[in-house]
Order: structure tokens, then C-alpha cells, then sequence
């Protein structure tokens, strides 16, 4: 038995004329029937929530956790299928893919084109998540990302393009699976996954991109209000000399900077040693990112402070 769960997003929207753009309209059994998604694969529906994924919070995603982790324990559910707005999808499924374990799939789907939209692209998708969840060999490999025929570890998805169907890639790997004609294959083993187990989302953690020129504000402003900072660097991990006391003084304070890149390829490789370049950040205390973008950092270290471990650091 598939257990969908459906929480809204641009794959449940239609066009309001009146209100002049997109809003949340359908629930699960209606999209499982504008899909057409066939009958041979035993599923349910629930519709957990109806809205857009940028109004969830951390503990929204710690409910949807909740929910996802009993339904990994219900002996019927062989696999969950969750449908999600994309504006956010990465944190969510970076959030399941490191803090649920067990054999059985979570595949997280979406639209980038609402239901009424001529070329709906939500309905290829919701099948193809659905045939994955299903497939014996998605058994024992976590969270992942079904979007445009690709199969995503759900470690690895990030939403690289704003607008186009095929949003979703792996910069800092390569696509776990594809599915074509219905059909799932995959095409290299997943990673071994280490598991964190948060009692909540409660710790506080900015993201602060550097700029050109920075003088370190907004990191000063931030650090009384945050337990935890990822600064999005240049290239691979440099700064203006201007912010180096501002990290300086949240590492002073006990409280970790990560350091991430700005661009969408690559990480973070502590090289130079001028005055504002990696290696001195490194020195200092920083942690690189490793192979994450920033907004999976960010979903690292809070997963990582909520649960008592230190600074997020590792896998």
C-alpha cells in the first residue's frame, strides 16, 4: 500500500482570475484523477495540508516528519508518496532523507505548472513518484526526489531553475534513477545514510550571503537572534576582509558558522590564505559545507543543533 500525502503546493493550484494568480484548489483524490494515475498500485490519500510550500515552517516540517515517520512504522504502508509545493521541497526532503530511517521509500514530488496549465507537468510526475515508491528496488534508500523523469537522493536534490519543468538537479552528485515509459531504473547504489533524531526544529539558524564590499552588519545583527550562521561565500569560500570579525565574533560566542558557496557547482575548498579567504576562515573555526548548497547547509546545521550534536559538522 502507497500512502500519498498531499500538502499542497503549485501541483494542487489553479489559475483565480479574481485574484489575479495561482492558489491551492485541489485535494488528493481529485489530482490522482486529473493525473490519471492507473489503479494497479495499491495506494490511499491523505491530504494533510492544502498550501503553498513557502508558508511552511520548521514546525510545519517537523509534523510532516512526524506523520512520515508513522506511517514507516504502519505494517500495510509499503511506501510514501508526498506531494509538495518547490519552493522549499530541497529542506524537506534533506529533512526526511537525514532524520527517517527504515527500508521503506519517501518519494517527494511537485508541479512547476498548476493543474489547469495545458502542459500540466504534475501529472508525469505523481505517476512516475508513485511507480518509484512501489518499485522493490527503491527499498532501503530513504527520501528522494522524483521531478521530470529524474530520480533525486534526497540528500542531493536542489531547485536550480525558477520556472522551467525540469527544475530539479544534483550539482554536488550525480541523479540516483530516471524513470522512462513507467518504468524505474536506477543508476547507482545510494550512499550509506547516517541519521540524526532531533526532538524538535527549535535551534536558530540564519543564512547570510556575503556581498561585495560587506562590512559584516547583517552578520553582526543576526548573531543575537540566531544559535548558528551559514554564510554564503564566493567561489570557493572567500569573503571581504570587512565581515572576518563579524565571524570571528560568532565563533567567539560558541556559535558555529558553516561556510557555503554562492555558486551552484562545486563547494567550499579552503584555499587562500589573503585576508578574507577560506583557509583563514577555516583556521579560524569555520566549517565548509561540504558537497551541500546553502539552503542544505542551513537544513544540516538546524537538524544538527535541535538534535544536541556539534556544530553540524560531518556526513
Amino acid at each position: 500500500m502507497i500512502h500519498i500525502l498531499f500538502t499542497g503546493g503549485t501541483i494542487s493550484m489553479r489559475h483565480d482570475a479574481a485574484r489575479g494568480g495561482n492558489l491551492p484548489r485541489h485535494g488528493g483524490d481529485e489530482l490522482l484523477a486529473l493525473a490519471g494515475v492507473p489503479e494497479d498500485i495499491p495506494r490511499r490519500t491523505e491530504d494533510w495540508a492544502r498550501m503553498p510550500a513557502c508558508h511552511l515552517d520548521p514546525p510545519n516540517l517537523f509534523a510532516l516528519r512526524a506523520r512520515v515517520l508513522e506511517l514507516a512504522c504502519a505494517p500495510e504502508v509499503t511506501g510514501v508518496v508526498i506531494t509538495h509545493g518547490t519552493d522549499v521541497l530541497e529542506e524537506t526532503a534533506y529533512l526526511l532523507a537525514r532524520t527517517v530511517g527504515g527500508d521503506k521509500p519517501i518519494v517527494l514530488t511537485g508541479a512547476m505548472r498548476t493543474a489547469d496549465h495545458p502542459a500540466w507537468d504534475g501529472a508525469p510526475n505523481l505517476r512516475d513518484a508513485i511507480r518509484v515508491a512501489a518499485a522493490p528496488e527503491s527499498a532501503g534508500r530513504g527520501a528522494m526526489v522524483v521531478f521530470g523523469g529524474g530520480i533525486l537522493d534526497g540528500r542531493d536534490a536542489v531547485k536550480l531553475h525558477a520556472n522551467d519543468p525540469a527544475a530539479f538537479a544534483a550539482p554536488h552528485a550525480s541523479p540516483l534513477g530516471e524513470v522512462r515509459d513507467g518504468r524505474v531504473r536506477y543508476l547507482r547504489p545510494s550512499a550509506p545514510r547516517t541519521l540524526l533524531d532531533p526532538p524538535s526544529l527549535a535551534a536558530r539558524v540564519a543564512e547570510v550571503p556575503v556581498v561585495v564590499g560587506d562590512d559584516g552588519g547583517l552578520l553582526d545583527a543576526a548573531r543575537a537572534r540566531a544559535d548558528g550562521v551559514v554564510v554564503t561565500a564566493f567561489g570557493s569560500g572567500n569573503v571581504p576582509p570587512g565581515t572576518v570579525p563579524a565571524i570571528r565574533a560568532w565563533l567567539d560566542a560558541g556559535k558555529p558558522v558553516v561556510l557555503a558557496s554562492r555558486c551552484a557547482f562545486g563547494e567550499v575548498v579552503p584555499a587562500y590564505a589573503f585576508d578574507g579567504g577560506g583557509a583563514g576562515l577555516v583556521r579560524l573555526g569555520a566549517i565548509p559545507a561540504g558537497p551541500r548548497s546553502p539552503s542544505q547547509a542551513r537544513m544540516e546545521l538546524l537538524i544538527a543543533l535541535s538534535a544536541g550534536a556539534a556544530y553540524g559538522a560531518g556526513t
